[in-house]
């Protein structure tokens, strides 16, 4: 039974589709079948891991509007146990077309119900907001994965996100967890960076991950490449930070079903 992973943040430009994409290819492979699922319109996670979007016969917006089984959308990437549901523009139009909808925030968790058991993690890229698309993937998740930057405004709009995720656990999703928080964009040289981290580790405690991703060159290039970072420089920072987030991830689930 696949766990599924709701990546969001409504701030934009905090590294979420970076790490949608390179956690999801870095559990891949660590043999792991992973399926990434691409619920923002504007389709980055699409293209990170290669896949052209205007080659797809259908994408995330036939899944939810027009019933089309998730089986049939899925594609599989360069790395051979990753696979992904593609997005396109047109899904920008399904926030509005969903609100006529019955049972409309579980449009995506009934869609991918065929294929809970084909893998071992699902995760889905959430648009930089809380409507209606972001909803659906925190109806359908087991746990939520903040992506936050080390920057000034950091923790603005996090209790907002917070406050989301307590009317989600107690309208639509009582089992919904925050999985953990990774901070993104670090810059040792900076005091700002240390002094972000320290504010989120009060504020989240010991949901905050141990692996912090640094800002990176490399990582800015590899999604015009449509390769995870893990593919298109193996030995930058940045990969091997990715690496050991996704060591973390597993680990602590495994730790969890043991425990």
């Amino acid at each position: 039974m696949a766990k599924f992973v709701a990546i969001a943040n409504q701030k934009g430009g905090v590294g979420k589709t970076t790490t949608a994409v390179n956690l999801a290819a870095c559990v891949a492979q660590q043999g792991k079948r992973v399926l990434l699922v691409d619920t923002d319109p504007q389709g980055n996670a699409t293209s990170g891991v290669g896949i052209d979007k205007n080659e797809c016969e259908y994408s995330v917006y036939d899944m939810l509007i027009n019933g089309v089984n998730a089986e049939k959308i899925a594609i599989q990437t360069k790395i051979p146990t990753l696979y992904a549901i593609p997005s396109r523009i047109e899904l920008a139009g399904a926030e509005v077309e969903l609100v006529g909808l019955m049972a409309r925030e579980y449009k995506l968790k009934n869609a991918l119900r065929g294929l809970q058991h084909s893998f071992d993690y699902i995760f889905a890229d959430c648009p930089p907001s809380l409507g209606l698309l972001t909803l659906n993937a925190l109806a359908a998740a087991d746990t939520l994965l903040v992506p936050i930057q080390c920057e000034y405004y950091a923790l603005e709009g996090l209790s907002q996100l917070m406050n989301t995720v307590r009317l989600v656990k107690q309208n639509l999703n009582p089992n919904l967890d925050v999985e953990g928080v990774v901070m993104t964009m670090y810059d040792a040289r900076t005091k700002l960076s240390n002094q972000v981290v320290g504010e989120v580790k009060k504020f989240f405690k010991n949901r905050v991950y141990d692996t912090i991703i640094p800002r990176s060159v490399r990582l800015g290039e590899a999604p015009s490449f449509g390769l995870p970072i893990t593919l298109y420089d193996a030995k930058c920072s940045a990969a091997k930070a990715y690496v050991s987030l996704a060591e973390e991830v597993i680990q602590q689930d495994e730790a969890q079903e043991n425990g």
